[in-house]
């Protein structure tokens, strides 16, 4: 799993991890000191910070995601939250997947995560919101769709009640999705 934050989707995942068959091989932050990397201790997951200014350059920080994602010998990498524009190679094309917080097309790119999100819903008076699970490509959010899930706008919605029931959303969606992936692959988890 790749974050940026505060683990909440890590969080969902260890909890059905047995249920869904799957193993987390490998937390990787780009940032140090979040959450997420406690969460990751704290339950024994192998854990690594490939933070970007490190770098000279984009293409040698995703080179150092990639070797740390192979190393760890994982079938299916999951951005949770994860912040940056991860450029994905050819042998992995298919084998990524994102959790979005809005439904995609509308409200994704550059710039558009988290209360951002809710509040350009909000702010264009949709009806209706909810979570995109998708494969990543070499865009922001614009990946082929695999599941979404829908959620009501309420009258009188904040940005966090919004973002509250989007997550709660997100927490059924991306097992579901995973489970979908690993079903349309016919690899075991």
């Amino acid at each position: 799993m790749l974050v940026s934050g505060s683990g909440r989707s890590l969080d969902n995942l260890i909890a059905r991890s047995s249920e869904l068959g799957i193993e987390i091989g490998l937390v990787l932050s780009d940032r140090e000191g979040v959450r997420a990397l406690e969460i990751a201790e704290r339950h024994g997951l192998p854990s690594v910070v490939v933070a970007p200014r490190r770098y000279a350059d984009a293409a040698a920080a995703g080179a150092a995601i990639w070797s740390a994602i192979r190393a760890a010998r994982v079938e299916l990498v999951v951005l949770a939250g994860f912040l940056r524009l991860l450029p994905v190679p050819a042998d992995w094309r298919g084998r990524v997947l994102n959790i979005h917080p809005s439904l995609l097309p509308k409200y994704g790119g550059k710039g558009f995560f988290g209360n951002r999100v809710h509040a350009a819903v909000l702010a264009a008076g949709d009806a209706t919101s909810g979570c995109t699970v998708h494969y990543v490509d070499e865009q922001y959010d614009t990946g082929p769709p695999l599941l979404q899930r829908t959620v009501s706008v309420e009258p009188r919605d904040t940005t966090d009640a919004l973002a509250a029931r989007v997550f709660a959303a997100e927490k059924e969606a991306l097992p579901e999705a995973i489970q979908l992936h690993f079903a349309r692959t016919q690899v075991a988890p």
